[in-house]
């Protein structure tokens, strides 16, 4: 069952992707051929508003089929007034911009029903306290909670560790202990931990752990648009960085995940309940927008950067340089798909 959940997932993102670039076609006046879930075989398809709606066998992905359009060759091309070779820079980078870009409204909307929802947060409660840390040597003690830093009420872990990383001096703790208030000063200290790609980095610490105790956000309408564009940033901003860090080698290739690592992760979201596969489904529709917008010719990223050329300096790319540039573009793809599927094999059997 966990394997449907996690199947339909991945195949509804996708739809949304590439519904993006239909309805933008569509548009554009720009004939759609077909509209594919999946690649290879086809198992299932019907005509509806003048298009192929198809589901393939290998639900990996899906793609619009627009007259005119061939990654597979690039030299054929269509100069119909429906086709996509006749509209302009401008237009086409609409098109192709339309598929990331329905990618991140989804997730956006994904986060608003999180949202309502009510998503559960750490709660200010102390677990474990560091020997001879700040926090150890001022006397806070487990199962502590922090009610406010220097006047500034605490709801969450995430806004306490946030203060305490952007303080200047000491700081004034009120803490409630077994239903007592007890004001503690400390000052933090600048000290080595690992961040969430697993680089090691100095911040300012007290030497405290959280407890584990979470408690459910209750967000008026502000608050509620506020959590689902700031979450849709935060993670956007998070896939870019760690992007960056793996082309420069920052962090290892190692690290990368497939396919397997997707279907696990959804499969162990849909156990936790849906408000965990939303919110994992949500990460990975802005992993797929952003990826998406990559400058890799088989990707929307590369036909976006073919158009800006054009766009820029008033011709097309030269046509040899296009097809081998798409053909390296698939390469790239394909290499990165299967190192994604080795490192997944080898965290399987490890």
């Amino acid at each position: 069952m966990s394997f449907l959940v996690s199947l339909a997932v991945l195949s509804a993102l996708i739809f949304f992707h590439e519904l993006g670039h239909y309805l933008a076609a569509r548009k554009m006046g720009v004939k759609v051929e077909i509209f594919s879930i999946g690649f290879g075989r086809k198992i299932a398809s019907f005509y509806r508003w003048g298009n192929e709606w198809r589901l393939a066998l290998i639900p990996l992905g899906g793609y619009v089929k627009m007259k005119g359009q061939d990654d597979s060759d690039p030299t054929k091309k269509s100069y119909d007034e429906d086709s996509y070779n006749v509209k302009s820079p401008a237009q086409k980078i609409f098109i192709l911009f339309a598929g990331p870009l329905a990618n991140f409204v989804l997730a956006f909307f994904l986060y608003f029903a999180i949202a309502l929802g009510g998503p559960s947060v750490l709660s200010p409660v102390i677990g474990k306290i560091v020997k001879d840390s700040p926090a150890f040597v001022a006397g806070l003690e487990t199962n502590d909670t922090i009610r406010s830093i220097n006047a500034i009420e605490i709801k969450t872990w995430e806004e306490m560790a946030k203060l305490i990383e952007a303080s200047d001096g000491s700081l004034s703790f009120e803490v409630e202990r077994a239903g007592f208030i007890q004001h503690i000063v400390l000052t933090p200290k600048i000290t080595q931990t690992t961040n969430m790609f697993n680089e090691v980095i100095e911040k300012k610490m007290i030497g405290i752990a959280s407890a584990g105790v979470t408690h459910k956000l209750e967000l008026g309408v502000s608050e509620t648009l506020s959590y689902a564009t700031n979450q849709t940033i935060f993670a956007s901003t998070m896939i870019f960085t760690g992007l960056k860090k793996l082309i420069v080698g920052e962090v290892p290739a190692n690290e990368l995940g497939g396919v397997i690592s997707i279907v696990k992760l959804t499969s162990d979201a849909s156990e936790a309940g849906w408000m965990s596969v939303f919110f994992f489904a949500a990460l990975i529709s802005v992993n797929l927008g952003v990826l998406n917008l990559l400058p890799i010719p088989a990707l929307d990223g590369g036909h976006i950067m073919f158009n800006l050329y054009e766009l820029i300096f008033k011709k097309e790319v030269n046509e040899e340089i296009m097809v081998k540039l798409t053909i390296a573009g698939w390469v790239i793809l394909f290499s990165l798909m299967g190192l994604g599927l080795y490192n997944d094999i080898n965290r399987l059997i490890g």
